[in-house]
C-alpha cells in the first residue's frame, strides 16, 4: 500500500529534524564549505609543546572521521527529501517495490526494501 501525505510529511519531519542535529554536531569542530553538505574540519592549535601538537593532530585525525560519516549521513537525508519532492519516496531503487513502512519508520532515508538491502 503506497504510503499516504501524512506518513510521508511525519517522515519528512524526521529527516529534516535529523538534518538539523547533524549539522549542528558538524558546526561544533568544522565549518561548511561553498558546497552543500560539505564541511571542512577545524585544526585547532593547541600549542608549541610536542605533546600538545601530537593531540592536535589526533583531534583533527579522528575530528575528519566524524566529519566524514555525518556527511554521508547528511547526503543520504538530502537523497531522501528529494525522492520526497520527486514523488518517489519510499519505492526501493533497487527492486522498484515499495519499501516497508517500519523500516522508514526506523530509518527514514532508506533508499532500498529490506529484501533488497540484505543483498
Amino acid at each position: 500500500m503506497p504510503l499516504d501525505q501524512k506518513t510521508i510529511e511525519i517522515l519528512k519531519e524526521k529527516l529534516l529534524e535529523e538534518k538539523t542535529k547533524l549539522e549542528k554536531n558538524l558546526s561544533n569542530f568544522a565549518n561548511p564549505s561553498e558546497t552543500e553538505d560539505d564541511y571542512k574540519t577545524i585544526f585547532r592549535e593547541i600549542g608549541t609543546d610536542p605533546d600538545e601538537n601530537a593531540s592536535e593532530v589526533e583531534e583533527y585525525t579522528d575530528n575528519l572521521a566524524l566529519e566524514n560519516n555525518l556527511e554521508k549521513q547528511l547526503a543520504k537525508i538530502d537523497r531522501a527529501l528529494e525522492r520526497i519532492k520527486n514523488g518517489t519516496y519510499g519505492i526501493c531503487s533497487k527492486c522498484g517495490k515499495e519499501i516497508e513502512l517500519e523500516r522508514l519508520e526506523i530509518y527514514p532515508e532508506a533508499e532500498r526494501c529490506i529484501k533488497c538491502a540484505n543483498k
